[in-house]
């Protein structure tokens, strides 16, 4: 099976059917930790891989499926490109998954609910954090439609086309869908593969992985000589990666030498990688991969090292324990209700900074004007000149404020 080349997120206000869609289009169902079987929504990041395929003997989109065989006329499908969905919880509370996983995205459908008014706080939200973190091609999925009469479909419609005018997503294609039934599938990845082009990519850069999870897959008794070394997983954005190469990994862990702290990264052999089902010796960007190490299973376990960034030893951007900002805040606060005006932002002010797959806390130290300069709860790896999302605490949860340029 091919790799995936391109990372689509399916994002969108909670409830709205967004890992409903994966499994329309993937076969998968991505909610699979215990917590949200028993919630009944998406708590971490899911992930799911599927080909999209075309029959040359019918006309768009009719033709477009992800099955080897037309469901139409029966003919043998062509296979077009194998896609990576990150299914990104749409709770209010989960925002900076929402954040780490759009990191990683390439495009997005946004998923709106056509029996509910448009738009709720977090259809607003995600698709602002998009824009703040420059996911541009963008398709909307109006689901649910087999819940309400055609004219409040079409009533529903309209608030989303009235909606989008003035953002980054005016002009998207609008695909009304039953998730469920599997409905307007067909019309939906011919939306796809029109709007969400396959990105080019260098691989002549030192590879690059933005790490999203990372795990111990040792089951507990396993026998010493049974063991193997920690998996990081998330997405290679830049060259390639080989099974035998060295890895370094930063942040890395925080350790103590004569009383004073300091974080030191972590190197290792890749092992294994792993695309989707399969073992390959060699991963190129696009889709989301999996890479053993010979790591301790320890600093893997329970995504320890999510929001890391690993690759070939020297190459990486340094550890900043700090960071100096250019920040350009909104003039709203979306996510909410009401729609509170933005502050100014103050000395002293605790913030949440998205940098790639990395989620850490900030205290302001110094704000003059739009120059903001952070002390960091947890390190991050980032270049100078990379953008950021800023998240401020209001009413209890962190809302997405505003986006800043690492200077």
């Amino acid at each position: 099976m091919p790799q995936a080349v391109v990372n689509i997120g399916l994002v969108g206000h909670v409830d709205h059917g967004k890992t409903t869609l994966c499994e329309a289009l993937s076969g998968i169902w991505t909610d699979t930790h215990s917590e949200e079987i028993r919630r009944g929504i998406s708590i971490r990041l899911g992930y799911a891989d599927v080909t999209f395929r075309k029959c040359p003997s019918c006309d768009p989109p009719a033709c477009y499926t992800t099955k080897e065989r037309c469901s139409h006329c029966g003919s043998v499908t062509e296979s077009l490109r194998r896609v990576s969905f990150v299914d990104a919880p749409g709770h209010e509370t989960l925002m900076a998954t929402m954040l780490s996983g759009a990191a990683v995205m390439d495009g997005a459908v946004l998923v709106i609910a056509a029996n509910e008014p448009c738009p709720k706080p977090q259809t607003k939200e995600h698709l602002m954090a998009l824009d703040i973190l420059g996911v541009k091609n963008i398709v909307v999925a109006q689901n649910k439609i087999e819940l309400i009469p055609r004219e409040k479909v079409v009533e529903n419609y309209n608030q989303i086309r009235e909606f989008l005018h003035g953002t980054s997503a005016a002009g998207a294609p609008i695909i009304p869908i039953s998730a469920i039934h599997r409905s307007n599938i067909d019309a939906l990845i011919n939306a796809i593969e029109e709007r969400i082009p396959t990105p080019a990519h260098d691989p002549s850069k030192p590879p690059r992985v933005c790490v999203a999870r990372s795990f111990d897959v040792n089951h507990p008794g396993a026998r010493p000589e049974k063991l193997v070394g920690g998996v990081i997983g998330g997405s290679l954005v830049q060259g390639k990666l080989r099974v035998g190469e060295r890895m370094e990994i930063r942040p890395g862990v925080q350790v103590t030498q004569k009383g004073r702290t300091s974080w030191q990264p972590l190197t290792s052999e890749v092992v294994s990688l792993q695309v989707g089902d399969e073992s390959v010796d060699e991963a190129l960007p696009g889709g989301l991969l999996g890479v053993g190490t010979k790591l301790d299973p320890a600093l893997t376990k329970g995504d320890r090292l999510a929001g890391a960034v690993a690759g070939a030893p020297g190459s990486l951007p340094p550890t900043m324990e700090a960071l100096t900002l250019d920040v350009h805040l909104m003039e709203r606060v979306v996510g909410t209700a009401e729609e509170l005006e933005v502050k100014p932002l103050v000395t002293g002010e605790p913030l949440m900074i998205n940098i790639g797959t990395t989620t850490t806390v900030g205290a302001i130290t110094s704000a003059r004007g739009n120059t903001v300069e952070t002390r960091l709860k947890l390190p991050v790896c980032a270049e100078r000149g990379s953008r950021v999302a800023i998240s401020r605490r209001i009413g209890g949860r962190w809302r997405l404020i505003g986006h800043g340029i690492i200077g």
